[in-house]
């Protein structure tokens, strides 16, 4: 079982911690939870729940690229709001990304570092 990391936009030894932006096996890409991060920097972008939910999926997009698949291979997402209440204006910067079937998804409010607004992380296929 070979397991490979994908850190996009950083070098090949940048340590983000304890875990991976995203580790591909047997055909899959699992991303660890993303923010509204600068990949370089590595320093938060925060903003409203719109802008910080863009730059998320950005940086998944980002991710996807590098590992060889797209928005349009992702099978589930996982999505922390810091405050549920924005979760209509979320879910339309959300719903923007995805194209024709949308990923299942499970989205709940949770306590977030930084004072960042959203997290979301996923699972996708790498076409063959």
């Amino acid at each position: 079982m070979k397991k490979e990391v994908i850190h996009p936009e950083r070098e090949a030894d940048f340590v983000t911690g304890a875990y991976s932006d995203a580790v591909i096996i047997d055909g899959m890409i699992y991303v660890s939870g993303q923010a509204s991060v600068d990949f370089k920097t590595s320093k938060f972008d925060l903003g409203t729940i719109e802008e910080e939910t863009h730059k998320t999926l950005q940086n998944i997009e980002a991710i996807l690229k590098k590992a060889g698949s797209s928005l349009d291979y992702v099978v589930k997402t996982t999505a922390h709001l810091a405050d549920i209440a924005d979760f209509d204006r979320y879910n339309e910067v959300y719903a923007s990304y995805f194209k024709g079937v949308k990923p299942a998804r499970t989205t709940v409010q949770s306590v977030l570092a930084e004072n960042l607004k959203v997290e979301i992380d996923c699972i996708a296929k790498i076409p063959e």
